[in-house]
């Protein structure tokens, strides 16, 4: 897969259960913080969202374990997006070892967009134009490669 991020990373030993890997629940705040690094670089603010009535979260997590990570290893987390219908925005994230560049972890996060007043389902055409964006650029890039 291509991707259209990344960000590197460095296991912390705090992050660590007893066995001496990443706590599973740990792997979920490297995925955020890289989707929210991303949608920053790329001019996206959650908070002017949030004023303008539309809040963005997390509807579904998907991940597959593959291999721990442990104290000290450098790692990135490489990040693509796509699309179901009208509301879905999903974040396609993997993490790999620097070191051998193993694939580590593979996930797919679904997002969706609610008003900020109801809570209920809402169509964002910020988001929606930024997805578009960067999935129309990944199909090209992918045309011109093959």
């Amino acid at each position: 897969m291509d991707y259209i991020f990344e960000l590197p990373f460095k296991v912390r030993d705090y992050e660590c259960d007893l066995q001496g890997i990443v706590n599973n629940s740990v792997y979920q705040n490297y995925l955020e913080h890289t989707r929210h690094e991303f949608l920053e670089n790329i001019g996206l603010s959650f908070a002017e969202m949030h004023d303008n009535g539309i809040d963005a979260v997390v509807f579904r997590v998907e991940l597959d374990y593959r291999l721990p990570l442990k104290s000290g290893d450098q790692f990135v987390v490489k990040l693509n997006v796509a699309r179901e219908g009208k509301l879905k925005f999903i974040f396609l994230q993997d993490i790999y070892r620097l070191s051998d560049m193993k694939l580590m972890l593979k996930g797919k996060i679904i997002s969706t967009t609610i008003s900020a007043e109801s809570g209920r389902p809402v169509f964002s055409q910020q988001l929606a134009d930024v997805f578009d964006r960067y999935i129309s650029e990944q199909i090209k890039l992918n045309a011109f490669q093959s």
